[in-house]
């Protein structure tokens, strides 16, 4: 049960997603799961891999618009609060069903809001979506606050293991996102006793998600490649 916590800060768009599959692409390597939170230095909007760049442009005017290495639709980062976890491959997580997956994601969102003394649940089914929209309407299991979808996540699971990326629109109330993070840690800690460990980004890693940036999630040959 031990695990990684990575902290990078505010990042720009593509290395973002970069440094998330990098994570991915080292999990045989590292051997342990990674809880990485991370910001934005500028808004934009990532949007799902199988989705068609003409219909996302026209549906958000967040730029740039970067291709995710994971699912899903839509997302805008001008005011949320981003985060990943990452498993290596036999990791309980890495065999559960997306579904599963997907809910306990959620669950453990809702235990940290809990601990911050906001009620928030798990939606028992979906609501009309708008299409290719990450937040308007929900999904089931996506964390709700007042019937509103507050968290959505995307997954991609592979043979080298599972990346969840996880974006949270931060409720109207009066609470700091480091107080959410510390919540979401100290949650595991107490529930699931996970023992953190600082680390998870060595100077491969890094390398590797500059590589990335540069060479694949920055270029318009990526992202509009469909």
């Amino acid at each position: 049960m031990n695990w990684f916590l990575l902290n990078s800060g505010p990042c720009d768009a593509a290395f973002n997603m970069a440094l998330d599959e990098a994570l991915l692409e080292a999990m045989p390597r590292l051997q342990k799961p990674v809880l990485r939170f991370y910001g934005w230095t500028e808004p934009a909007a990532t949007f799902g891999y199988f989705q068609k760049y003409s219909e996302v442009e026209h549906a958000t005017q967040l730029r740039p618009l970067i291709r995710r290495p994971t699912g899903g639709g839509i997302v805008p980062h001008d005011a949320d609060w981003t985060y990943s976890a990452v498993f290596p491959p036999g990791h309980e997580w890495h065999s559960l069903k997306a579904e599963e997956s997907y809910r306990r994601i959620h669950d453990w969102l809702r235990l940290a809001f809990a601990d911050l003394k906001i009620e928030t649940e798990l939606a028992p089914c979906c609501k009309k979506m708008q299409p290719g929209q990450c937040f308007v309407g929900h999904e089931k299991s996506d964390l709700l606050w007042h019937a509103k979808k507050i968290a959505g996540a995307a997954q991609r699971r592979n043979k080298l293991g599972l990346l969840i990326q996880g974006s949270v629109q931060s409720p109207e109330v009066a609470i700091e996102r480091n107080d959410w993070e510390r919540a979401l840690v100290a949650v595991a800690a107490a529930q699931f006793h996970i023992h953190w460990q600082a680390g998870g980004a060595d100077d491969e890693l890094l390398a590797a998600a500059h590589q990335l940036a540069a060479g694949k999630f920055s270029q318009t040959s990526y992202n509009q490649k469909r």
